[in-house]
């Protein structure tokens, strides 16, 4: 059973200042869980199910320390409505200098405030091999929960930076292609551009800010068939890299 102190602490970590403050975050649920014992995050606390400690007995074995706890004990301290396998608590991961060479690929967000919306293009990150993603200051928390059980374990993967967007892509207009998303863009279907560079993708209302707009080389839209007025900066996300890396060498 989880003690009230530590119950009060993992909640507290649903709270970005208190993330902040204690260097912590929480991961939850069996696939996440799994993801995070196989990376090099530093483990703070680990509570399994028995039924979680069935299956993966091998890999706790491996000189992780846990505590076995109850189902209801799980959902008491985190933010799932269901939980029968397991919570951590991980510190922070120190980043290396944000470096990008000629042939990468990154993916740039401007202002991207939805939790679910963040975590999703991480994962679609990972799905493409793309390891960078660069953050404005505004956009979402990484280690917000919902963003980390939106990755479905590919925050271990990617590394998201947090910076002064329009001052950085200006520092590289001369050096890298930068695309940025938007409704006024050239047609992605008449191009064949090749996963180098980096792609802006703006607010879910707003698109992408002037301020960045001004940096950008070439303006892309994602042509439409239909009525809809626009897609989800996500869905956006999956369909214009798909196109970039049907040109990979």
């Amino acid at each position: 059973m989880l003690s009230k102190a530590v119950v009060k602490y993992i909640k507290s970590l649903q709270v970005k200042k208190y993330r902040n403050q204690h260097q912590a975050f929480v991961v939850e649920g069996a696939k996440s869980v799994l993801e995070l014992l196989q990376s090099g995050f530093e483990l703070q606390h680990l509570f399994v199910t028995d039924a979680f400690l069935r299956e993966h007995t091998a890999l706790l074995g491996k000189g992780y320390t846990y505590e076995v706890v109850k189902e209801e004990d799980l959902v008491k301290a985190g933010t799932f409505a269901t939980n029968n396998a397991a919570l951590a608590v991980a510190r922070m991961r120190q980043l290396p200098p944000l470096q990008l060479s000629q042939s990468d690929f990154a993916i740039a967000l401007d202002d991207i405030r939805d939790p679910g919306n963040l975590g999703t293009i991480i994962r679609i990150a990972d799905w493409y091999g793309i390891y960078k993603v660069i953050c404005s200051e505004t956009c979402a928390d990484f280690y917000n929960p919902k963003v980390i059980s939106s990755t479905m374990g590919s925050f271990t993967r990617v590394k998201v930076y947090y910076l002064d967007l329009p001052a950085w892509l200006q520092q590289h207009t001369e050096k890298y292609k930068i695309y940025g998303a938007a409704l006024n863009g050239d047609n992605l279907h008449r191009m064949q551009p090749k996963p180098e560079g980096i792609l802006v993708l703006g607010n879910e209302a707003k698109g992408i800010r002037p301020e960045v707009a001004a940096q950008v080389n070439q303006l892309i839209k994602i042509p439409a068939f239909g009525g809809a007025e626009s897609l989800n900066v996500a869905t956006a996300t999956a369909i214009i890299v798909d196109n970039f890396m049907r040109n990979a060498k």
